[in-house]
């Protein structure tokens, strides 16, 4: 079965009314007092998707993945998960989600296997079909040869791999981590992001992490919040866009002053080899750019939009908020 029909196959026994919205959020706001941590977010997650949620400190993250797993109910706003509506239905809303909060839930005095089972007992999971779910997790997260071990015995990263493990034991269609990989050493790290990409082969993903290396490699589309708000939704790897960069190459390149001078044009670089780097004035149309450079006698050869990198975006966003 490929990762789509898993996803349908999941979506179909919670009730989903649709085959591909697996979470839904319409202007949920959360206030705590006078002080708005979430002010009016609106998004959507598809099924086979993994997002990416970033935001400094205080961006309103946690706050936003409280109230998608149901622990923290938004001020105003809709949200249904797999079709369900929390605030009307919680407990088939929250049926289809697995959540790893910072701090994994572990009783580090029980077994991994006897955790796993009564984390399952906990998620309803059939008595008769525990035994199979709880292999199944151990499997996926690489715990078989540790299921006998105390949980107090591990290392931190084979403690974040019981932590997942214990989000997807009951196969949900959406799984929730929210800082994964935080505090684990480079070769942790690794095999966590390793997992984590496995895990997007089986069910949908929200990964709130600062990384943005990780969240570059690791997710489909990201969501940008600052001081509450959505300001940025869209690929990890930015897209061409008027105003964005381009790279142009010349059989006869002019001088620089000389492409200063066009229409359009804010900012020259000089790569060398006939090659140059501009960036458009404001809302500039590449398009109208692309051909007043055609019909100047430079003999343009190569006209490439330069996407923004995540961090370029980011960056970007964060400072144009705080100016």
């Amino acid at each position: 079965m490929t990762a789509g029909e898993l996803n349908s196959h999941r979506l179909t026994r919670y009730g989903g009314r649709s085959m591909s919205i697996l979470i839904e959020v319409q202007d949920i706001t959360r206030r705590y007092g006078d002080r708005c941590a979430v002010e009016g977010l609106t998004f959507r997650l598809e099924a086979g998707e993994v997002l990416g949620l970033l935001g400094v400190n205080g961006a309103g993250k946690s706050t936003t993945l409280n109230m998608l797993a149901g622990c923290l109910p938004p001020s105003a706003g809709t949200l249904r998960i797999a079709g369900h509506d929390m605030a009307r239905a919680p407990v088939a809303a929250r049926a289809a989600l697995g959540y790893l909060p910072e701090v994994p839930p572990l009783y580090s005095e029980m077994r991994v296997e006897g955790y796993l089972r009564y984390a399952a007992r906990l998620r309803r999971v059939p008595a008769a079909a525990c035994a199979s779910a709880v292999e199944r997790a151990m499997t996926l997260c690489g715990l078989v040869d540790a299921g006998g071990r105390l949980i107090a015995h591990l290392s931190k990263g084979y403690r974040q791999r019981v932590g997942i493990a214990q989000a997807i034991v009951h196969e949900p269609a959406v799984v929730i981590l929210d800082e994964p990989t935080a505090g684990l050493d480079p070769v942790q790290i690794r095999e966590i992001r390793a997992l984590i990409s496995q895990l997007g082969e089986h069910c949908s993903v929200i990964l709130s992490s600062h990384i943005l290396p990780e969240v570059q490699s690791l997710c489909d589309r990201v969501l940008i919040l600052h001081r509450g708000r959505a300001l940025f939704q869209g690929p990890p790897q930015g897209s061409p866009k008027s105003g964005a960069s381009v790279e142009v190459a010349f059989d006869r390149p002019p001088a620089a002053t000389a492409l200063e001078g066009e229409e359009g044009v804010a900012q020259v670089e000089s790569l060398g080899d006939g090659r140059f780097r501009l960036v458009p004035i404001g809302d500039q149309p590449l398009p109208d750019l692309l051909g007043r450079l055609a019909r100047q006698p430079w003999g343009l050869r190569e006209f490439s939009p330069l996407e923004d990198d995540l961090e370029q975006v980011f960056l970007e966003i964060v400072a144009g908020e705080a100016a």
